[in-house]
């Protein structure tokens, strides 16, 4: 309950932290800048610290399991980071190209968008295998489980802020 708490929590600052910051431009280029500026914000400031911290308290390991885990978390951290990056720049592409959509453009991006997701999962598969070599399976699933929620979180984040795609008249 206390983790859902703290879940929760996370999802109403990020969310504030944006509205917060929010500001109203008439220049697609300069909204497009401001897009990518918030997402960076987002996913690299303070955040990590707090996700870092929800996820010490839901994993609840003693030190020899925090000895094992930690080093392999901060390796798949590193390696999200890399998609993070990625994600920002299919986001610039959608910006780029939200208001001259065709199909061959929305087709590129959902190729790039389904790649991506591709490479989460294997991510997740690796990682899964390293941590489960290095400890017992139930607290690598506890991991996901909680990792998973927060990246559902991210997810919502970024989604909520791109509008919907249109056809090009």
């Amino acid at each position: 309950m206390r983790i859902r708490l703290t879940i929760a929590l996370l999802a109403v600052m990020a969310t504030t932290g944006l509205w917060a910051q929010e500001k109203k431009v008439q220049d697609p280029a300069e909204s497009t800048e401001l897009n990518d500026q918030a997402y960076i914000r987002l996913l690299r400031t303070d955040l990590k610290a707090r996700k870092e911290q929800i996820i010490k308290e839901a994993m609840q390991l003693n030190d020899q399991q925090s000895a094992a885990f930690w080093p392999i978390y901060r390796n798949y951290d590193a390696e999200q980071t890399k998609l993070g990056d990625q994600k920002l720049a299919i986001i610039h592409y959608y910006a780029q190209n939200f208001l001259t959509m065709s199909d061959p453009k929305a087709d590129q991006l959902a190729q790039m968008v389904m790649a991506l997701d591709e490479q989460r999962l294997a991510l997740r598969k690796k990682y899964y295998d390293l941590l489960k070599k290095a400890l017992p399976t139930v607290i690598v699933v506890r991991f996901f489980q909680v990792e998973n929620q927060l990246q559902l979180i991210l997810d919502l984040q970024i989604a909520s802020n791109l509008p919907i795609i249109e056809q090009a008249e």
